[in-house]
């Protein structure tokens, strides 16, 4: 419609478009041969890049076509990365940033204080959680986005930063001096439940240093008679499937984690190590919710599967794909889905969805299904309002 509107001008004017140009646009040579889809692209780009009415930045051009490229795919996990993104993404996977060490939430007069990492900048400098972060190096936080004041909080390695953070009961603005140093993020914490000698994990993602979090703190609770343990994987993304199968291997010896099959249709299977289990016959409860997603599907569905946990709460979000991250020569990346995998019991676990994008089906199916009380809300852990940990305690004293 489009070229023959272009058509109907010229001719109305008396100019007659080149032939060449017209074939070029739908995709022709001149001699009537189709065009290759690289060259065709290329074609259309420089065009754009040469004749748009307007200056066109050739980076932005290309970063919105590889995007649409992913988006055309219909797979919410294949995703284009532009070079800040992919750079957050890294960070998130290797858990490791330069940076004041804490975890913050967003809020109307800033940023909150959500968690302080022990032995952090922020922790030895006075931070505390519940504190509101109103400025940063005296500018005021106020409207910001999240991503704006954490970038801002983040720097160079052994330099400074002033945050400037109101109280609960203070009455004037405390001014908060850090500095900035290598900081590995904590993604597994811990503790005996008090009066119980039920031991309490919470897995927050499957990062590189989660493996080593995870023993470390399984040493802490097992020192102090830990005889039943409850693993925390409700809101968990995933991660990496390699640090999954590292952690199920204290719990299972040369099992089948995944299948993974690809388009072509082989088989590749991933499967736990030998000679790591350390609590072959512990009682162990798993907590998920429709927010734990990919590896710690993935870590949960194969505890049920050799019938080693029971899982508590409600179903999983369903992501059975596997993706690949394909580092670009500008520092962006490509997300790329290579594969679908199938658990130790061959259960697809693929989220369904209707028109309006509502689950209809997938996941893991919790063996004992538990709501969430109202008063639980962002207190996961606390035994007192927490439902979904109340049962999962349940279960573990029965198994006791």
């Amino acid at each position: 419609m489009f070229t023959l509107g272009y058509a109907w001008r010229d001719l109305q004017t008396g100019r007659l478009p080149k032939m060449q140009a017209v074939t070029t646009l739908l995709g022709v040579t001149p001699d009537g041969r189709s065009m290759a889809p690289a060259d065709q692209f290329q074609q259309i780009f420089r065009k754009i890049s040469n004749d748009y009415a307007r200056p066109v930045e050739s980076k932005k051009l290309k970063y919105a076509a590889m995007g649409g490229m992913m988006a055309s795919l219909g797979d919410p996990h294949t995703v284009f990365l532009e070079p800040k993104q992919a750079q957050e993404f890294s960070l998130e996977t290797r858990a490791n940033f330069v940076g004041v060490g804490a975890r913050l939430a967003p809020d109307s007069l800033g940023a909150k204080v959500v968690v302080v990492f022990e032995d952090g900048p922020a922790s030895k400098a006075g931070l505390k959680p519940g504190d509101t972060i109103s400025a940063v190096d005296d500018e005021a936080c106020a409207g910001k986005d999240i991503d704006v004041i954490v970038g801002s909080i983040r720097g160079k390695e052994g330099t400074t930063v002033k945050i400037t953070v109101l109280r609960p009961n203070v009455d004037k603005p405390i001014d908060i001096t850090c500095r900035r140093a290598r900081i590995v993020t904590p993604t597994v914490e811990g503790r005996i439940l008090e009066g119980e000698k039920i031991g309490y994990l919470s897995v927050a993602q499957f990062a590189e240093p989660t493996t080593e979090q995870f023993d470390r703190m399984l040493d802490r609770l097992e020192a102090q008679g830990m005889k039943g343990l409850i693993i925390d994987v409700r809101g968990n993304p995933g991660g990496l499937l390699e640090v999954a199968k590292d952690m199920l291997s204290r719990f299972v010896e040369r099992k089948v984690v995944v299948k993974m099959k690809g388009r072509r249709g082989a088989e590749e299977v991933v499967s736990t190590d030998s000679g790591q289990v350390r609590f072959a016959t512990l009682p162990i409860v798993v907590l998920q919710n429709e927010e734990s997603a990919s590896a710690s599907e993935i870590f949960a569905g194969v505890l049920q599967d050799y019938r080693r946990a029971t899982l508590v709460g409600d179903h999983s979000y369903g992501k059975a794909s596997v993706q690949n991250v394909i580092p670009l020569i500008d520092s962006a990346s490509v997300k790329l889905t290579i594969a679908r995998y199938f658990l130790p019991s061959g259960r697809d676990i693929s989220r369904k969805v209707d028109e309006d994008g509502t689950y209809v089906s997938g996941g893991l199916q919790p063996d004992v299904k538990a709501e969430l009380g109202a008063n639980a809300e962002g207190v996961f852990g606390d035994p007192k309002t927490d439902t979904q940990l109340q049962k999962a305690m349940e279960i573990i004293r029965g198994k006791m």
